[in-house]
């Protein structure tokens, strides 16, 4: 059986456009399926919008190297878009003298994961930078920001349509067949529902991710 279209992305949030426009990119035929009525409004606008540096994750995981290679592509990509961000910093604060051994902790863990830019305050380092503070010392991670997530969505969606992607709103997925061609014929709700035929199903669900694999 023939393909309606070739990729079907299940969820708008950060996630789902961020894969679509890398498929659109690459010129594959993409559309973005949704249940809420626009891009972002699950999880990926209940978030803190932080540019985590990539201290703590367990060394040689995932997520660790991710977090590292990510946070500079995404930095480049918001200087490239003019999408709004700070690259402001943060502040990992020994307030007693018994915690000092965490940030030798933390240090440690950073230069596994191949941070390398974690800067060691004493007491007045850390007060020139913020009176108010009690503490130690402190460790400086110059690379955590923070950036405007509906923004980057935004731009992401732009940049998918731009491409001949498509987003489609008020349109929850019921149901999934796997065919034995290693299609997917999926089938939508909402006012307009629907059935298509995709070629690769992408599974950006969100909280509802889990269940859908299921």
């Amino acid at each position: 059986m023939s393909a309606d279209i070739e990729c079907i992305v299940v969820g708008a949030g950060v996630i789902g456009l961020a894969v679509a426009r890398q498929l659109a990119l690459a010129g594959k035929e993409v559309l973005v399926v949704e249940s809420e009525a626009a891009i972002g409004m699950g999880i990926s606008s209940r978030n803190s919008e932080v540019i985590h540096a990539g201290l703590y994750y367990p060394t040689g995981s995932l997520k660790a190297r991710l977090c590292v290679e990510g946070k500079e592509k995404l930095y480049q990509y918001c200087d490239e878009r003019g999408i709004n961000y700070r690259r402001l910093g943060k502040l990992l604060v020994a307030t007693t003298t018994a915690q000092l051994h965490q940030l030798d902790k933390i240090e440690a863990q950073a230069k596994a994961n191949h941070v390398h830019d974690l800067q060691r305050l004493d007491r007045a380092e850390v007060l020139a930078i913020e009176p108010g503070l009690h503490c130690e010392a402190a460790l400086l991670s110059p690379s955590t920001g923070i950036i405007d997530s509906h923004g980057l969505m935004l731009t992401l969606q732009g940049d998918l349509e731009n491409k001949g992607g498509q987003c489609v709103f008020n349109t929850p997925l019921e149901s999934v067949v796997i065919e034995a061609d290693g299609g997917f014929t999926c089938s939508f709700g909402g006012n307009d529902g629907m059935q298509l035929r995709c070629n690769m199903l992408i599974n950006a669900a969100g909280l509802h991710a889990p269940s859908l694999a299921r």
